[in-house]
């Protein structure tokens, strides 16, 4: 397998395709004080440290009780609201700022899952609201058939932040339209059809995407072909890894012997895509779709060189390279401001959404003029995408995470969490896997080392239920929900860190004490 990648001194600047150097001890030690205007201690729980300051007041909750809501959500609401309510005691969130929630109660939460990853420089960032204030009391709505200021204004910086010729911005409100219209330019610019994903990917939950999406709990038996799975290159869970197969400051506890510049895993991954070209597609196809680091799927990364040499494979049929990075975009991965720049990659699509406008409604996709040209022979019209609001908050969420830093804080405390995270792995033998990039975290939970059997569902409720009993919401994946998924607002701190450290390393060791 490759060496491990050396330490990272060099960190790209958020609006800017210059680097800088970044001292990682500085920055620590700065980043640890950030936030610094929550003051107020939290009381102490289950002898662990005390909670971080916060000296934030929310409105107490005058609302409809619990119990009506519980009642009305079961009533009114469809039952695939209730289905994906988390927690077997639901919490009930009144109230956001910056990485805190408080629910109907006031009890505080620290917020390490950022509303599915998509919170990205905190919950109702000061800045933020005010610029969404200031657009509300001008102008909410009109369509793009008219020409508004803040389209133009958000679309020039958004291209702005891309390489060449990732230059054209088509507007949306999700994820899953982002990527629905990623199949069809594919598909009309390529004049072919077939597209090829990784197994355990998520690319969203619309007729067309549930194609795309490889995990049979957001499939439905209806008519959405034309898209093929091959073997996720997993080095962790995969039938090959190593000790330096991916982009990481943790690799697996998996051994190789692999020279330098070499890995097995990788050629053996890449073999599988081959025997999928030579068995399930025809010799020319439309496109072929990869998250940089897999999100619902785990934070699943691949071997360093896995996606070049997938690339240049559909490259050679005829197909484009679409990059998904809703959940890896804006930073969120430390080293780069985009996923697939890690990878050394340059994508012929590339979708976003979630962070884009941190957590208002919003999607979007880049591409170039050759590919938009071949989607403007017909018409195609989205009566939200790119409206007034949504611009202008994603433009300010743009300058925010250049004023505050987000990816070099990123890249400090998610190094720092993923090197602890690692550290509970060897003291817990339920910990298989820690793995990611940044603030994009996966822990992998195991009965044990040796069999790498998942941990039960059982046994994951127990621990994510008393995690958040102790203040701290995380998020689950993976094919088998297997994972926790530790995506938390790009502004949380190192003393933030060491409180989730503290709870996570308690729930597991309640679970084992019981067990």
């Amino acid at each position: 397998m490759l060496k491990a990648v050396p330490r990272l001194t060099s960190v790209p600047h958020v609006g800017s395709r210059m680097s800088k150097t970044c001292n990682l001890a500085a920055l620590a030690k700065f980043h640890r004080a950030s936030g610094a205007a929550c003051q107020k201690a939290a009381h102490k729980s289950h002898d662990l440290p005390p909670m971080p300051p916060c000296d934030f007041k929310p409105l107490k909750h005058q609302g409809m009780s619990k119990q009506r809501m519980i009642e009305i959500r079961k009533l009114n609401c469809h039952p695939m609201t209730m289905k994906v309510t988390s927690y077997k005691s639901p919490v009930f969130i009144h109230q956001g700022h910056m990485q805190w929630l408080w629910d109907t109660d006031s009890k505080r939460y620290l917020d390490f899952f950022a509303g599915v990853a998509t919170v990205s420089v905190g919950h109702c960032h000061p800045k933020v609201t005010a610029v969404a204030v200031a657009q509300m009391k001008r102008l909410w709505h009109t369509t793009c058939i008219y020409v508004t200021p803040p389209l133009q204004e958000y679309c020039e910086k958004l291209a702005s932040l891309l390489p060449d010729p990732l230059k054209v911005v088509y507007l949306t409100n999700s994820g899953s339209e982002a990527n629905d219209l990623a199949m069809l330019m594919a598909r009309l610019h390529t004049g072919n059809h077939d597209i090829i994903t990784l197994r355990g990917s998520y690319h969203g939950g619309s007729p067309q995407t549930m194609a795309l999406t490889s995990n049979s709990a957001y499939k439905y038996p209806v008519a959405n072909g034309g898209c093929t799975t091959t073997m996720c290159p997993d080095v962790f869970r995969g039938p090959w890894g190593g000790s330096h197969c991916r982009d990481s400051p943790v690799q697996t506890i998996r051994t190789c012997d692999c020279p330098q510049g070499q890995c097995m895993a990788n050629d053996k991954y890449i073999g599988q895509l081959d025997e999928t070209f030579a068995t399930s597609l025809p010799s020319r196809v439309a496109a072929f779709f990869a998250e940089p680091i897999q999100g619902v799927g785990g934070a699943v990364q691949y071997p360093k060189d896995y996606l070049k040499q997938a690339y240049q494979r559909v490259r050679e049929r005829g197909g484009v390279c679409i990059a998904d990075e809703v959940q890896t975009g804006f930073g969120r991965t430390g080293s780069h401001f985009w996923g697939f720049q890690g990878h050394e990659v340059m994508p012929d699509i590339v979708t976003m959404a979630k962070g884009i406008a941190g957590g208002f409604p919003m999607g979007a996709l880049v591409t170039t003029p050759e590919i938009a040209a071949a989607f403007s022979k017909g018409a195609h019209f989205n009566t939200y995408g790119g409206n007034p609001m949504a611009c202008s908050i994603a433009s300010s969420v743009l300058d925010v995470m250049k004023e505050d830093g987000t990816q070099q804080n990123s890249l400090v405390v998610g190094t720092y969490l993923l090197t602890e995270l690692a550290k509970l792995r060897d003291k817990h033998e339920i910990i298989g896997d820690v793995r990611g990039k940044g603030l994009q975290i996966g822990v992998e939970m195991v009965e044990d080392k040796v069999s790498r059997t998942p941990l039960s569902p059982a046994a994951m409720n127990d621990i994510f239920e008393e995690t958040k009993d102790m203040g701290v919401l995380i998020g689950k994946g993976g094919v088998y929900g297997q994972n926790f998924r530790v995506q938390p607002p790009m502004c949380v701190t190192k003393d933030d860190a060491d409180y989730f450290l503290a709870v996570f390393d308690r729930s597991i060791q309640n679970y084992m004490d019981r067990r």
